[in-house]
């Protein structure tokens, strides 16, 4: 088969669409031909040589795809080849061909088309254990998503206003404010212009967020405490503002709060099962009835992965990128 390579780590031009062995599905796993996957910013950073794959995963980026499943690896029930899936990755995403454990699986919701499924995994998965499971938004309380015209940003704002919840976004342009207000978003911020603290604020009466959903880290920590209402929570998925921040406990214990910090990719296989089970019973019947859709933005061929990443890298783009396989 043919997948993203990255010989030595670097820039976009470090991608090379390259042969390489054809992966066998092992115990518990199904082999799926890829029909298209998308680009996360932690392939970004993979390719950069800062996001090493966890031990065992496949070495190509890539952390969700969708396609056909070709094959079963041994002790694999309730699935069949042929059958059409998407899936959550922990690598092996830019490729013609990957082995996916079965508890990773999902099926292409009603409604929806295989390619477009490639762009649910990873940020459904995402959103619903830190913003549900974890931080346990409910409905009448507030989120705030930080880069909300993400693809995490689009997907929060839809699950959220599902749930009833009121939502707070912050984006770079006016542009972007006015896509997540197309989804649902009802406190819209520019970052760039305006103080995300007093604008939550003013919007919510002095009362805050119940909880934020943060991709920024070290940049936002004390403002996101002060951002948050009293028993709000803080869900860090990101570290794109640093690694390194100071923290006001005293702050936080006036408001009796708590922050979690979560990352998908290196969890048990058995954490990522009840994830996207979570997510199979709670979010695709959403997705079925039209709620909650996949945002793509692009659509890149996958040899072509490096201009795809630099499509990621300008911040131009609202929702996900994909890349689809050549056929």
């Amino acid at each position: 088969m043919h997948a993203i390579t990255i010989p030595e780590p670097g820039g976009p031009e470090a991608l090379v669409w390259d042969e390489v062995p054809d992966p066998v599905p092992g115990e518990g796993e199904v082999l799926v031909e890829v029909v298209a996957g998308a680009v996360n910013r932690a392939d970004i950073l993979q390719r950069q040589g800062f996001y090493n794959p966890p031990p065992g995963a496949s070495p190509y980026p890539g952390l969700e795809c969708s396609g056909r499943i070709t094959a079963l690896g041994p002790g694999v029930g309730g699935w069949a080849v042929g059958d059409e899936v998407c899936a959550l990755l922990a690598g092996g995403g830019y490729a013609e061909k990957v082995a996916v454990p079965a508890g990773q699986l999902l099926p292409v919701p009603a409604g929806l088309g295989l390619k477009e499924a490639a762009a649910l995994p990873e940020v459904v998965c995402t959103v619903w254990s830190n913003v549900f499971m974890v931080a346990h938004l409910r409905p009448g309380e507030t989120l705030l998503v930080h880069g909300g015209s993400s693809g995490i940003g689009t997907m929060a704002i839809q699950l959220a206003k599902a749930v009833g919840a009121r939502v707070a976004v912050t984006a770079g342009t006016k542009e972007k404010l006015e896509r997540c207000a197309e989804l649902g978003a009802d406190i819209l911020i520019n970052y760039r212009e305006q103080d995300f603290v007093a604008e939550l604020e003013r919007a919510t009466d002095g009362a805050g967020a119940d909880v934020i959903l943060d991709n920024m880290g070290a940049k936002y920590l004390d403002r996101n405490v002060r951002a948050l209402a009293v028993n709000g929570r803080l869900a860090i998925i990101g570290m794109q503002g640093g690694v390194k921040g100071e923290l006001n406990i005293g702050a936080l214990l006036r408001k009796r709060a708590a922050i979690s910090a979560t990352s998908l990719r290196a969890r048990p296989l058995e954490e990522k099962a009840a994830i996207v089970a979570a997510v199979r019973e709670h979010v695709w019947p959403l997705v079925a009835d039209g709620h909650v859709r996949p945002v793509v933005d692009h659509e890149v061929p996958m040899p072509d992965a490096a201009a795809a990443h630099r499509v990621v890298e300008d911040s131009g783009h609202v929702g996900k990128v994909l890349l689809v396989t050549p056929r």
